[in-house]
């Protein structure tokens, strides 16, 4: 909060430059994930003309001299359009970089980073999850394949909103959240934006052979703190020379992530970026996609800055959440272990609670009841009115059971998520004793019931009620 006072205090009295300098400012929390989006839609809207960089303005409807900021429209008209945020419910946004490789031998792209940022404003928490590219996942339409061909499936069969909304949908079946914005940046942008914060200073641990673009340029970079530009930041990132391989670059670019929010937080930096605001959109507009509007960004601007730098969060979906195997054309995979991976996005998306209710002195049943889930309860055992007599049981637990109806006959009880709940999902596994094959995700954040319970003969015998 200290550098967000500073900067209020040192903003300019002209609005279009105060809120160019927010957008700036959100640099400093979410790094290269969110700062190209803000900075090109925003510059998208105005002309820029002498230092020390105030726009253009024009009389507003309400306010003499004040620019009247309208929403910038896609980057892309077919990509469809999330429901407007409401300032207060936990949003999040699925950063995407392409594969180089697939570029330059013209082939439609693969993508080869996967970032998700999520905020949770009401609580001031913020966190990312990166995503390796080999795990092996349904992509909706496709059946199973590697996570980065979600992007290069969606732009050849030309899906409805193209490659980067079928990557969003396929993340959002994977960990079984809402993603409501993505954005697609290119590594040119990728570049452009390090260069033009003076690149960023990394702590290498160990000594590591990086590439960047092109060839016979191999540098090896030594253990310490080195000073990198763009390209040899992008190179750092995507390396997998390391021991970890994915696992360790993933951690690398969160690396670069908080190493530009380092850089950015630097209240000398601010009056450089405004003057360079017209030149910085040149730079990197056309290397972004995204379904933001203009009053979307600041609107999440304005509230990142609000996350205290302890509150956000990192985490990678590394070794211990998966398991290594074969495709069926035998290339090297990595199978998720779901109620591991469900843990892991717990500690992110869990309505600011962390994972573990009694670190908060909180039982996991009244954490539940707060979710307020919408559920399903369904007899598929040989015991007529078993649903009725669940149904009246969770109800006297304090649960919202919203329907009661009939299943196909199964011996072994499941629950089918349809909804992010994720304290009431683990109540309820707790409950009925089910294991993670008897959990499925069926993600639809449309759906009126959010979690589905299919009752089986385990569960009439074991039930504890009469």
């Amino acid at each position: 909060m200290k550098f967000i006072n500073k900067l209020r205090s040192w903003l300019p009295k002209k609005r279009s430059t105060q809120i160019m300098l927010i957008i700036f400012g959100i640099l400093a929390i979410t790094g290269a994930i969110l700062g190209g989006i803000f900075a090109s839609k925003f510059v998208a809207t105005m002309t820029i003309i002498d230092l020390p960089g105030d726009p253009v303005v024009k009389p507003g409807k309400n306010e003499p001299g004040v620019t009247e900021t309208q929403p910038v429209p896609l980057v892309d008209a077919g990509i469809p359009m999330p429901e407007p945020w409401d300032g207060v419910s936990r949003v999040n946004l699925l950063f995407m970089g392409l594969d180089f490789r697939d570029w330059e031998a013209g082939e439609i792209p693969r993508t080869d980073t996967m970032i998700l940022f999520s905020l949770d404003p009401l609580n001031k928490t913020a966190g990312i999850i990166s995503i390796p590219r080999d795990l092996w996942v349904n992509i909706p339409g496709f059946d199973y394949n590697k996570i980065n061909t979600a992007y290069y499936l969606g732009e050849a069969y030309k899906m409805p909103g193209g490659g980067p909304e079928w990557a969003r949908k396929t993340v959002e079946e994977l960990l079984g959240v809402p993603i409501q914005y993505f954005a697609q940046v290119d590594f040119q942008a990728f570049i452009s934006l390090i260069d033009h914060i003076g690149g960023v200073t990394i702590d290498v641990p160990e000594e590591i052979k990086i590439d960047p673009l092109g060839k016979h340029n191999t540098v090896i970079l030594q253990p310490g703190i080195n000073d990198l530009s763009g390209e040899l930041a992008l190179a750092y990132a995507r390396t997998r020379s390391t021991e970890g391989g994915d696992f360790d670059r993933s951690k690398r670019q969160q690396q670069v992530i908080f190493a530009i929010r380092d850089k950015v937080m630097r209240l000398n930096m601010m009056p450089t970026l405004v003057a360079n605001a017209n030149k910085i959109y040149g730079d990197i507009s056309s290397g972004i996609r995204t379904n933001m509007t203009l009053d979307e960004a600041v609107k999440l601007a304005l509230k990142v800055l609000e996350v205290p730098e302890g509150d956000i969060k990192q985490v990678v979906i590394s070794g211990e959440y998966v398991t290594f195997a074969k495709s069926p054309d035998g290339l090297d995979i990595l199978r998720p272990i779901p109620d591991k991976i469900r843990l892991l996005r717990d500690e992110l998306f869990s309505s600011g609670i962390a994972v573990g209710p009694a670190a908060l002195g909180k039982d996991i049943l009244e954490l539940a009841k707060l979710e307020n889930a919408s559920i399903s309860v369904r007899n598929g055992s040989s015991v007529s009115g078993l649903a009725a007599s669940t149904a009246e049981f969770l109800r006297s637990q304090g649960f919202n059971v919203a329907e009661e109806t009939n299943a196909d006959y199964t011996v072994f009880s499941q629950v089918i998520i349809v909804g992010a709940k994720p304290y009431t999902l683990k109540y309820l596994a707790d409950l009925m004793k089910l294991n993670s094959a008897s959990i499925l995700n069926r993600f639809d954040p449309n759906a009126q019931i959010q979690i589905i319970m299919i009752l089986g003969d385990d569960w009439s015998a074991n039930k504890p009620f009469p």
